[in-house]
């Protein structure tokens, strides 16, 4: 069954984004994509399966969809009817590159990301509807609650609805306006795939890989500043994923990763992007976070990280992300420049922001260690174990933990 669910996960996107644009009712879409994992979930077992698993899906999904759309009262309606029968016929007609979106589930999630919902639920709804990102995973990203983001989600599919806001495929004059939350569902389908949260594992190589295949064609669409800077952040990022575990660690942070192990080809591919960002001269927060991870990437070791630079650019990304995320990882970086005491200061100040945050507690405790304050650090250190929710962390702070006991 994990295979069965891991390939549920790969292929439900690409079987949504086509049924959506097939029917233009993501709720009927969902419907019958869900019906087809419960056919699935039932023959797959017995049978195995298929060779072209997205294609069964599709298919069952798609009789299914045409099976409720008869029952609906859109049937009821010849003109919607004779439109969405040809749709279904222009769709497995039309060659992809006739389209301004050269990419389905790019197109979609330009579709979602219509200008009429605001830029929170635009970009859940594309990351639930098209991405398969579960509604916990998706409240997570945002710091709200399960309940809290189902909610949001519901009303946006009910503003289409009683809008009447059309799933067309926007014009590429159009494509600017969208141009943000289309970045931003790129960004958090990638943190998904970086932070794996829950579970053993640390990552999820194919939320990454979509992530990257979608920027790409970013690139090729839409070439920007930020579009340049996202495909350059998240190459850089991608090229340590080797190095961030091995048969005896299932988590090494950056300090200890062995950086033979990073993929040259990938960060050769993000220093040409980060240039043709850098030549537009028109700073933005993924091109910031690309320049970060660019010096993590070509410094020659930890000791050598230019953390002055670092230091700078955490400064410049507060004046267009002003979250305490990004105060958090300045303060990191400033640890390792400015006097110790005064940074350790600051960060108790943030501590109100960020009452469950692990990563805080974990950099609250590696500050408090190089201090010498190591009550303290045992204190924050045995926070951040609770509130860690990802098992390859976990048990990386669990032996910091033992170690710290035996010392």
């Amino acid at each position: 069954m994990d295979e069965i669910s891991r390939i549920f996960r790969a292929e439900s996107g690409k079987v949504i984004a086509s049924l959506v644009y097939i029917s233009k009712d993501i709720q009927l879409a969902e419907d019958a994509l869900q019906d087809a994992l419960e056919q699935a979930s039932i023959h797959w077992p017995v049978q195995g399966v298929p060779v072209n698993s997205c294609a069964w899906l599709y298919l069952v999904a798609k009789r299914k969809l045409i099976d409720n759309l008869r029952k609906t009262k859109v049937y009821n309606d010849k003109q919607k009817t004779d439109l969405i029968r040809q749709s279904i016929i222009l769709h497995e007609a039309t060659a992809e590159l006739e389209y301004d979106v050269p990419d389905e589930r790019l197109r979609l999630i330009f579709t979602c990301c219509h200008p009429a919902l605001n830029e929170d639920a635009q970009v859940a709804l594309t990351l639930r509807a098209l991405c398969g990102l579960t509604i916990k995973e998706i409240a997570r990203a945002y710091f709200v609650s399960e309940v809290a983001m189902g909610q949001r989600i519901t009303r946006a599919k009910r503003k289409i609805k009683t809008a009447g806001i059309s799933y067309e495929v926007p014009s590429h004059a159009q494509l600017n306006a969208r141009l943000s939350s289309v970045l931003k569902v790129i960004y958090l389908i990638y943190n998904e795939s970086y932070s794996a949260f829950e579970g053993q594992t640390l990552t999820r190589q194919d939320f990454a890989q979509e992530a990257i295949r979608l920027s790409r064609l970013m690139v090729e669409l839409t070439p920007s500043a930020e579009v340049f800077g996202m495909a350059a952040l998240l190459l850089f990022h991608d090229a340590r994923r080797a190095s961030r575990s091995d048969n005896q660690e299932s988590y090494i942070p950056l300090e200890h990763q062995d950086r033979q192990l990073w993929d040259d080809k990938l960060i050769v591919e993000a220093n040409k992007y980060m240039d043709k960002a850098l030549a537009y001269k028109q700073a933005g927060q993924y091109q910031l976070q690309a320049a970060i991870s660019a010096l993590h990437c070509h410094a020659p070791s930890w000791e050598a990280t230019d953390w002055y630079q670092i230091t700078l650019l955490y400064l410049r990304l507060l004046d267009f992300n002003g979250s305490p995320m990004v105060l958090l990882n300045l303060l990191v970086a400033k640890s390792y420049t400015a006097e110790l005491d005064k940074v350790y200061q600051e960060l108790l100040l943030l501590e109100a922001q960020l009452p469950d945050y692990q990563p805080y507690y974990a950099a609250k405790s590696d500050i408090e260690g190089r201090l010498g304050l190591l009550v303290a650090a045992n204190a924050s250190l045995d926070k951040a174990i609770k509130l860690s929710q990802n098992g390859s962390e976990r048990d990386f702070l669990l032996r910091k933990r033992a170690v710290s006991l035996k010392n």
